[in-house]
Formats: C-alpha cells, structure tokens, sequence
C-alpha cells in the first residue's frame, strides 16, 4: 500500500519510494495502524516488488472492485456506469523482434471512482472483443456503459473481421 501511494505521489523509482515511505513514515504507521521503526531499504522494496505474483494481486484486485459493486441498502446497484477505455503504452513496441505496442483496456466505475479490473489486449485480438470479455468476466451486466465510437457497430461477435 505504500508503494501505491508513493507512485500516486509521483514516485517512479524504487529509490524513489523509499524516499516517500521515509520522510512519511509516521503518518502511514498511524494512518494503517502499523509500527514501522524505518523505511524498508528500496533494494528490500524491490524484492517484494519483483516476487509478487501479478496474476494473483489482478485476482484481489478484483475480487475487492466487485465488493464495492455489490447492491447497497438503499437497493442501487454501484456502480451505475461504467467507463470502459483502452490505451497504447507508450515505449511498449519493440520494432527489431516485430512486436506491437501493447494495449491495455481499463473499467472505471465513475459512481465509485475506482478502476474495478484492466486486460492486456491479445495482439491478435481488439478492444471491441476486450470489452466484451471484460464486461462478462467482471460481472457488469445491467449497468450504463460509456464506450469509444468503435463499439457502436452491429454484429460485432458474429462479423468474420472481429474473431
């Protein structure tokens, strides 16, 4: 957690991170109920960092987006609607082993302002299948959407151009 802050805060850099953790260390101990005596070395950070297993932190990560999803007492469903967006990573292409740049599709829930899942996109896919995937894999039926113009065609499971 942490970490997230210190990248929230701009940190892009292992020593970087260390530094935040560092010069906040007292607030982050009271505010998350730990007792840090120091900041962990960024070559520590780097360790724990490097042997997650992201598979497995998507999994969390989701499960916890679709318990905020979950119907409240009033009986609204949150959320409501739902950006859904894909984006290029800069730098991502490599132009000597022919691969293209990749793409990741991110699910906003704007009611709750939280990104509730992302999907690297199969090169040989589109965001117009990622989406749909997406939206079955989340559980995001009955909500309001917002899309790119892209995904305003007809037949576009069935179309020979988009399998």
């Amino acid at each position: 957690m942490f970490t997230v802050l210190a990248m929230l805060a701009g940190a892009v850099s292992y020593r970087q991170v260390h530094a935040f953790i560092r010069t906040h260390l007292d607030r982050l101990n009271s505010t998350f109920g730990v007792f840090l005596r120091k900041a962990p070395a960024y070559t520590t950070l780097r360790f724990i960092l490097q042997g997650l297993d992201g598979a497995e932190l998507e999994r969390v990560f989701r499960q916890h987006a679709a318990a905020l999803a979950r119907p409240t007492a009033e009986g609204r469903a949150i959320p409501a609607c739902v950006a859904i967006d894909g984006k290029t990573l800069r730098g991502s292409f490599d132009a000597f082993n022919d691969r293209k740049a990749a793409q990741v599709l991110s699910a906003f829930a704007s009611d709750g302002q939280i990104i509730l899942g992302h999907l690297v996109i199969a090169e040989k896919s589109n965001e117009i299948l990622g989406a749909q995937d997406m939206i079955a894999t989340l559980g995001l039926t009955g909500r309001l959407f917002t899309l790119d113009t892209m995904h305003a065609q007809k037949n576009i499971r069935g179309s020979p151009g988009h399998r």
